[in-house]
C-alpha cells in the first residue's frame, strides 16, 4: 500500500516563482523573483517556475517523441543501450535494471533495496551533443526513429538557454552574498543530463501488494533539477514541517518543477534545502479496468564542471557559523556518490 499516495499530508502550498519579468537580472523586479526563489530554495528546496522561455511546443514535441521512444520494441530500443559502466548515464536502461534510493554508503543496505520492490521504470539519457562533450551520447538509428536525435538536442539547448540565462542568475541574485553571476564560471562546460522516463501502465494490485513502485524517496546528487511532467501525478515531496510525511506536487500547465539538489546544499553550507522527493502511484489514475496508466517525466539534471574544487559559497558562513565541509572537487564528489549507488 506504500506505494499508492493516499493518505498525504495535508501541507500542499509551493511557491509559484514567475520569470515573466526577470529579464537580464538587473531590475528591481528581477530581484523581487531572486528573492522570493531564495526562500522557496531555503525552506522548502522546491518550486514550480513559470515563463522560463522553454516553449511548449518544445515540451509537448519532446513528450511525443518520448512516448514514440519507450513504446516500441524493446530490441529497438536497445540500439542505443546504456554503456555497460553505470556512470555513464547515457541511452537506453530497461525496466527493474536501475533501483533508485537514499541509502547512503552502505553496500549491504543497497543490496537489500536492490532485493525488494522493483523500481517498474525505463529511461533513456543523454546530454551535450557537441564532440567535446565528457560523456558522448547514444542515440537509435535515425531510420527507426526519424526527428528523434534533432528534437531532443533543441530540446537540451532551450533547457540549458534557461539555466544560463535565467535560472543560476536568478539563484545567485537571491543568495544573500553571493555575487552576481556566481554560477556562471563553475557551469561552463554543459555536462547536464536529460532523462526521458517512463513508468509503464500495470495492474493496480501489483503496487498494492508491493511487488511493483515507482521511485523511492531520494535526493539529486548535482546543483539542481528541473522537472517536466505529464498529467498523470504522482510526484511527491517531503513536507518541510512534517519530516516522514509527503506532499503532492501535482502537475501546473505552464510550469515546471524545480529542486535543489545535494551538492548546491553542502556548496551553501546547508543554507539551501535538497528535499527527498518519490513518485508513488495516484489514486486518481486508476482506470475501470484496474490498471495504473502509464507517466512519463522529464527531468533536467543540471550539474557543475567536474574539474572545478569549490568552497562555502560567499555569505553561508561567518562569525558563529562555521564552514561545516571541506572544499571538494565537483568530479570526485559526484563520481564517489555514483560509486556508491553501483
Amino acid at each position: 500500500m506504500d506505494n499508492i499516495n493516499g493518505g498525504l499530508c495535508t501541507d500542499t502550498t509551493l511557491h509559484v516563482i514567475d520569470f515573466v519579468n526577470f529579464g537580464d537580472g538587473t531590475s528591481a523586479e528581477a530581484k523581487e523573483i531572486a528573492d522570493k526563489f531564495y526562500v522557496a530554495c531555503r525552506d522548502v528546496g522546491f518550486a514550480y517556475l513559470a515563463n522560463t522561455g522553454i516553449s511548449q511546443d518544445k515540451v509537448d514535441t519532446m513528450f511525443d517523441l518520448c512516448a514514440k521512444f519507450f513504446n516500441r520494441p524493446v530490441e529497438l530500443k536497445q540500439k542505443a543501450p546504456h554503456p555497460p559502466e553505470g556512470w555513464k548515464h547515457r541511452g537506453y536502461t530497461g525496466i527493474g535494471v536501475e533501483q533508485v534510493s537514499q541509502l547512503g554508503f552502505d553496500a549491504d543496505e543497497i543490496a537489500k533495496v536492490h532485493s525488494q520492490v522493483l523500481d517498474f521504470k525505463e529511461s533513456f539519457d543523454f546530454g551535450n551533443d557537441s564532440e567535446s562533450a565528457r560523456l558522448q551520447n547514444v542515440w537509435p538509428p535515425e531510420e527507426d526513429l526519424p526527428g528523434f536525435r534533432e528534437h531532443a538536442v533543441a530540446f537540451y539547448n532551450a533547457c540549458r538557454e534557461f539555466q544560463t540565462s535565467k535560472l543560476l542568475p536568478a539563484l545567485a541574485l537571491g543568495i544573500p552574498g553571493v555575487p552576481e553571476g556566481f554560477f556562471h564560471e563553475y557551469h561552463q562546460e554543459a555536462d547536464n543530463q536529460i532523462r526521458l522516463l517512463h513508468y509503464p501502465a500495470a495492474p493496480a494490485e501489483s503496487f498494492l501488494n508491493g511487488e511493483k513502485g515507482r521511485i523511492n524517496a531520494h535526493t539529486d546528487f548535482g546543483t539542481c533539477t528541473v522537472l517536466f511532467q505529464d498529467d498523470c501525478g504522482g510526484f511527491e515531496v517531503e513536507s518541510p514541517h512534517e519530516p516522514g510525511k509527503f506532499i503532492s506536487v501535482p502537475p501546473i500547465p505552464g510550469t515546471v518543477v524545480f529542486n535543489i539538489a545535494d551538492f548546491l546544499m553542502r556548496w551553501s553550507n546547508d543554507t539551501l534545502k535538497s528535499t527527498l522527493h518519490r513518485v508513488r502511484v495516484p489514486l486518481q489514475s486508476l482506470n475501470e479496468g484496474g490498471m495504473i496508466k502509464e507517466r512519463f517525466s522529464i527531468p533536467f539534471f543540471i550539474g557543475a564542471d567536474d574539474n572545478k574544487t569549490v568552497d562555502c559559497l560567499p555569505g553561508c558562513f561567518g562569525p558563529g557559523r562555521p564552514k561545516k565541509y571541506e572544499p571538494v572537487n565537483v568530479g570526485q564528489y559526484i563520481n564517489m556518490r555514483l560509486n556508491a549507488i553501483q
